[in-house]
């Protein structure tokens, strides 16, 4: 599906990336990033309904959605964890609580 997202907020604390950045999806409303999935691609997942999650690539004349199965958007957040554990990353606690609250 192609469809035209709004970006609704990103911001920065203290220089560090915050991982809040919501998408509106047009059929299933506010989605948050949940993790990076590589290749310009990002997890998101539904903020209010049943959990659905999606793998998403922004362009330049809006966005492309692709249904993805639980397991598949806890892999890329797993993937997402052990890159900010090995490179040191500020930003792990910051993603170690998001997938807490995702996942489990």
């Amino acid at each position: 599906m192609f469809f035209v997202a709004s970006i609704v907020n990103r911001k920065r604390i203290n220089n560090v990336l915050n991982a809040e950045r919501y998408l509106t999806h047009p059929t299933f409303g506010m989605l948050y990033l949940v993790a990076p999935a590589g290749n310009g691609r990002d997890v998101y997942a539904t903020l209010y309904a049943q959990k659905m999650f999606f793998l998403v690539t922004l362009q330049a004349r809006g966005a492309s959605f692709e249904v993805i199965p639980y397991l598949d958007a806890r892999h890329h957040a797993d993937v997402n964890l052990a890159r900010s554990r090995r490179s040191g990353s500020s930003e792990f606690s910051v993603w170690k609580k998001l997938f807490d609250q995702t996942f489990l």
